[in-house]
């Protein structure tokens, strides 16, 4: 006779779920017997129950197995915690570097705003002082140099002005004001008075 599969879910019927417990108990103790006998392996195992009972198997003395099995995860986590630990202490070193550097960057900025300088002796105060000219001229140059490209910008722009006054003043037939006129003549404008009809 062919036993069924049967579905894997909490017993809810109390006497057949504490039936099911003792056999599968008994049945799990022995196969942990028979891989220890077979295979000449050390096997512990321990079960409790829903009431809090403690149910036990170990083929050697289970102290020892526990206290065996205590150090070998010990050993696993703390080699595989110490990559961790070395990137973090990594980080830590490094945060504390930067931090330091930010400081000694703001006490200079500090210096070079005319801040905290009670404490300059007199060559660092030079050393700022020569630091500040340099600096001055540096933004001078660029001052002069933006002066420069803005006023030749300004002088193509007039001249772009004055070549298209003077092609408008070309089609409509006008001489531009402040150029020399080529024909005297043309000058002359007629103006002789005319009253009735034509």
């Amino acid at each position: 006779m062919v036993r069924g599969k049967i579905e894997i879910k909490k017993i809810e019927n109390v006497t057949s779920r504490q039936v099911t417990f003792s056999k599968r108990r008994s049945g799990l103790f022995k196969k942990a017997h028979e891989l220890s006998v077979l295979c000449d392996a050390q096997v512990a195992a321990m079960i409790f129950s829903q009431k809090g009972r403690l149910y036990e198997f170990a083929s050697s003395d289970i102290r020892n197995m526990i206290k065996r099995y205590a150090e070998y995860k010990r050993e696993y986590f703390v080699a595989e915690a110490h990559p961790i630990e070395q990137y973090v202490q990594g980080l830590k070193k490094e945060m504390v570097t930067t931090v330091k550097k930010i400081e000694v960057l703001e006490v200079h900025n500090r210096k070079m705003m005319g801040q905290s300088l009670a404490s300059c002796s007199v060559k660092e105060l030079q050393e700022i002082a020569t630091q500040v000219e340099k600096s001055l001229h540096i933004v001078r140059l660029r001052k002069a140099k933006l002066y420069e490209d803005e006023l030749e910008k300004l002088k193509a722009k007039e001249r772009e002005l004055k070549d298209e006054r003077v092609r408008l003043c070309r089609r409509v037939g006008e001489r531009p004001m402040g150029m020399p006129s080529g024909n005297k003549e043309k000058e002359d404008v007629e103006t002789d008075l005319f009253i009735g009809l034509p």
